[in-house]
């Protein structure tokens, strides 16, 4: 019998088992320069989540890139999306002259504000003046609004209009401080996001943890309500708490939506240069909320924009939540992922997992772990 503190429950599903299809051509290159992430996701340079892996040292075994440009697609052109006064200035066609001025100083207001300090708010209560008054305060055009709302602040719906502008005044704050001076405010681990469960292994590793691979889960063992063990091809390993993501407790999960995902082989989006795809060639992704019985037609618009393709992988998934905090069966479920493109609400999620966990709130000041790694020229 093995005895664990916590017990997390893992997955590793390879891509063409996954949608049972073929191989890959040869023409594709070897199998070893591909590593396609079947939920990608970028970490914007300031976010929360970097923080986090900043704060448990897990960077000192991933390495990241900075990827290249961030864009929108209007009227049949491709624009680079500004987050500086200078970006504004040298967007000829995203932005009119008159919406260029107007959408300067809505930026510039967001980047002092501070409701800390009255003279950075200029009588805006971010609390309470939604953030479609604070768009027509500006005086910006319905183009500018939804540009605004979406590629900078990053929402992924129109609800935002009608909530307090205090969080996208915040969201367009991390988004120009994620920019910084690189040329797109997102980064991507070089051989893709399979790098962050193989760092936090590695950093496991030093505090006695164990890692079992390739095993397959038979149930999860109950007594009066709360986990006492997993059950793994005909052994017990038990344990006080178990963590794990939706798909191995369906019974303590509700639907609350579901996410379209097409992963294209050709064109945009991460490439040779992260270490996940043959020289030349390109991995793209399409993703949003499905809305209607046809959500591979609601994505249509983006699909037209990445011919010729090589090959393509569909999914379509649930948006699960828990329906329970965890507490008394001491099995604590994650959320599943969504459809935005960014890893801020993965970190709404890790916050609410460690709160129900531990019962305290998740925060970073006073580590003395790892002295070593802490001087400033790391």
């Amino acid at each position: 019998m093995e005895e664990y503190d916590i017990i997390v429950l893992g997955t590793g599903l390879k891509l063409f088992k996954k949608f049972k299809v073929p191989g890959p051509a040869e023409s594709l290159g070897l199998g070893k320069e591909w590593n396609i992430d079947l939920i990608p996701k970028f970490f914007l340079a300031n976010g929360e989540l970097v923080k986090v892996l900043v704060h448990t040292e897990v960077t000192r075994y991933l390495d990241f890139k900075v990827v290249e440009g961030s864009y929108v697609y209007k009227a049949g052109k491709v624009h680079k999306v500004p987050g500086t006064e200078e970006d504004v200035m040298h967007s000829p066609d995203l932005m009119g002259m008159f919406d260029k001025r107007r959408f300067r100083k809505l930026l510039l207001f967001a980047l002092n504000f501070d409701a800390r300090n009255p003279r950075t708010c200029q009588d805006v209560d971010p609390d309470k003046m939604t953030t479609r008054d604070l768009f027509i305060r500006f005086d910006l055009g319905p183009d500018v609004m939804e540009f605004t709302g979406h590629a900078i602040a990053l929402h992924s719906s129109e609800s935002y209009l009608d909530q307090p502008c205090g969080e996208t005044i915040r969201r367009i704050q991390l988004y120009s401080e994620s920019l910084s001076r690189n040329p797109s405010p997102y980064l991507y681990p070089v051989y893709g996001l399979g790098e962050l469960p193989q760092g936090y292994a590695r950093l496991s590793a030093e505090y006695g943890g164990t890692f079992l691979l390739n095993r397959t889960v038979d149930e999860l063992v109950m007594d009066g309500g709360k986990v006492k063990a997993v059950k793994s091809e005909g052994k017990l390993f038990h344990c006080k708490q178990l963590i794990c993501d939706p798909s191995y407790v369906p019974n303590r999960v509700r639907k609350v939506g579901r996410v379209i995902r097409v992963i294209y082989i050709y064109i945009s989006v991460v490439s040779h240069v992260h270490n996940v795809a043959s020289d030349g060639m390109y991995i793209a992704t399409v993703s949003t909320t499905a809305e209607t019985s046809d959500p591979e037609k609601e994505v249509q618009p983006g699909l037209e924009l990445l011919e010729p393709i090589m090959q393509k992988f569909v999914s379509i998934s649930h948006m699960l939540v828990p329906n329970e905090d965890g507490k008394k069966s001491q099995i604590f479920v994650s959320r599943s992922y969504d459809a935005i493109n960014h890893f801020e609400a993965e970190y709404e999620d890790i916050k609410d997992m460690y709160q129900r966990i531990t019962g305290a709130a998740l925060r970073f000041g006073g580590s003395q772990r790892h002295q070593s790694y802490n001087s400033d020229e790391d």
